[in-house]
């Protein structure tokens, strides 16, 4: 029995969290901490109640792992404090630079483990997998990622991290035109990694992304839309149970899937 704690358990990601692990056998909640809802009752989990303080509930639980879907500015901390008591983390919250995890990683106790994953959709992780082999052979690339307006960070984790897949797998950087003639500032989008990713941020999106690759004569489209959030549950579920028994930082759910 692997026993949970989830941070950020209020809100839309965490909430699902707190339903996905409560349906498994092999898995117990045994605290849902939300600072914002501190002593509320948990939706779906009966005798529960939200816990304030992380530190303090983290000692009185002591569980395996720690899953995290909180905010930017509070994750590392969180992070931080987890790791402190050997609690292996599965963090789905992005935004945090690869050095900062890297440095949480290294301070950890008791070898627990740092699990970050840009999306826990399965469908997503085989999107940017296809991104990175598809790079090989049509260089000239874009990313257009979707999300819902109250999103904390733009460039998504995800767009990040299929711009760094691909920025690996080619073998050089194609010119990229149109900068030059832009006539409103931004219009070309970001560019990481020497890949341009356009943000689009909307009421009614969930999570979303095309990859759009240019040849001669002919273009290649790859997307992904999560419609709902509990598409990310069974990689959430699948990282809970493998990351017990790790140490340091592992970042990408493909790491597990392959395992």
């Amino acid at each position: 029995m692997i026993t949970v704690l989830v941070s950020g358990a209020a809100g839309r990601m965490g909430s699902e969290v707190v339903r996905a692990v409560s349906a498994e056998d092999d898995l117990r909640l045994v605290a849902a901490v939300d600072p914002a809802h501190a002593g509320e009752q948990v939706q779906d989990s009966p005798g529960l109640a939200y816990a304030g303080d992380l530190a303090e509930t983290l000692e009185a639980t002591r569980p395996d792992v720690m899953v995290d879907f909180t905010h930017p500015s509070v994750v590392a901390g969180n992070i931080e404090t987890a790791l402190a008591r050997g609690v292996h983390c599965v963090v789905g919250t992005t935004g945090l630079p690869v050095q900062t995890l890297e440095d949480l990683a290294a301070r950890a106790r008791d070898d627990a483990c740092l699990f970050v994953a840009p999306n826990f959709a399965i469908g997503a992780v085989l999107m940017m997998r296809f991104a990175a082999e598809a790079a090989r052979f049509m260089p000239h690339v874009e990313i257009v990622e979707l999300h819902h307006d109250r999103k904390a960070d733009a460039p998504s984790g995800t767009a990040l991290r299929t711009a760094g897949l691909i920025a690996a797998a080619r073998d050089h950087v194609p010119e990229s035109p149109g900068r030059e003639t832009e006539i409103a500032d931004g219009a070309r989008g970001a560019l990481v990694d020497d890949v341009t990713i356009h943000s689009v941020r909307l009421p009614g999106l969930v999570a979303h992304q095309e990859v759009l690759f240019g040849g001669q004569g002919q273009t290649l489209s790859l997307r992904h839309d999560s419609i709902d959030r509990t598409s990310f549950m069974p990689g959430v579920i699948l990282a809970v149970r493998k990351v017990t028994g790790r140490n340091g930082l592992i970042v990408g759910l493909e790491r597990l899937m392959e395992e």
